[in-house]
């Protein structure tokens, strides 16, 4: 069988590894060098472009079905748990906390629980919203397990590395929230990031507001995809007397966007994150549809008070 292997960037490390051991079993394999995102990060076209049989993707549970052969390695990490101890100083005042971690550390969300409710705390794992499979596991697109729990725990605690996925949970929460990164040895409270966020989206807005062309950014990516969400925007933006046009990339290089001098603004219907994460990255800003709806709004408001 030809196989198409594909790594995040954290296990490009592996390739040639589990090249040589997929070679020993018989296979002949192709590895894709292209940066991938996700589960929503296929490398469809390349397998097709190759004659693969199939895909081997690696780090990630399956996102959502797609129309080829698929097998999904999950890569479990066993983090040190040492930290645990050391977070019940600052979790001190909330009884009820949920638990949240990516698919990496998710076997280890058992003994995490179990550390707690042997603490006294009672431990509440969410539901994630679909592109997630287990309870208490979150992705950058899929805080279900964090914000469905919202109203019923005191603080929230996510468990591993780095900001990017507890970063979409905070801004969807209310409540205390903490990250144990036990990779860093370092244990943080970051809800204060919730303000910092608002204050950025509303500088967006408010910098969009002489906005007159929009250009609309569609994924071609197989997750990511929502060439219906385009089009009703583009509908919106133009029946606002405005321009819009529709622009398509499998990855949106922000250089490439710059390039295009003819936009004010940019509208974001793929990756949620791009409008968080990468919005100060071009010259004009990348909205989000939300805050695209909230200018359009803005922008009647300015027209009628003219108008007075």
């Amino acid at each position: 069988m030809r196989i198409l292997l594909q790594f995040p960037e954290g296990l490009k490390q592996k390739a040639l590894e589990q090249a040589k051991r997929y070679e020993s079993e018989g296979h002949e394999v192709i590895v894709s060098a292209s940066p991938t995102f996700g589960a929503c990060d296929l490398a469809i076209d390349e397998a097709r472009s190759v004659k693969a049989d199939k895909i081997v993707h690696f780090g990630h549970n399956e996102f959502h079905k797609v129309d080829f052969d698929v097998e999904y390695v999950p890569y479990a990490i066993d983090a040190p748990l040492t930290l645990l101890d050391n977070s019940l100083d600052v979790l001190g005042p909330y009884q009820r906390i949920s638990i949240m971690t990516t698919v990496q550390h998710i076997h280890q969300l058992k003994q995490i629980t179990e550390f707690y409710e042997k603490k006294g705390k009672t431990v509440v794992l969410g539901k994630p919203y679909g592109f997630a499979k287990e309870r208490g596991q979150i992705l950058g697109c899929d805080i279900g397990s964090a914000s469905t729990v919202d109203r019923d725990v005191d603080a929230h605690v996510y468990f591993g590395g780095g900001l990017f996925h507890p970063l979409g949970a905070v801004l969807a929460t209310t409540k205390p929230f903490f990250v144990i990164e036990p990779f860093q040895n370092t244990i943080k409270q970051i809800d204060g990031l919730r303000d910092t966020y608002k204050k950025k989206s509303r500088g967006k807005i408010l910098s969009s507001l002489r906005a007159k062309n929009f250009g609309i950014l569609v994924s071609t990516k197989n997750g990511q995809h929502n060439m219906n969400l385009g089009c009703i925007i583009k509908a919106k933006i133009e029946k606002a007397g405005l321009n819009a046009a529709i622009l398509v990339a499998n990855t949106f290089d922000f250089t490439s966007l710059d390039n295009m001098l003819e936009f004010d603004a940019f509208v974001n219907t793929a990756c949620p994150r791009i409008a968080i994460d990468d919005a100060t990255r071009t010259r004009a800003p990348i909205l989000s549809a939300n805050e695209l709806m909230e200018l359009l709004q803005m922008k009647v408001e300015q027209q009628i008070s003219k108008r007075l």
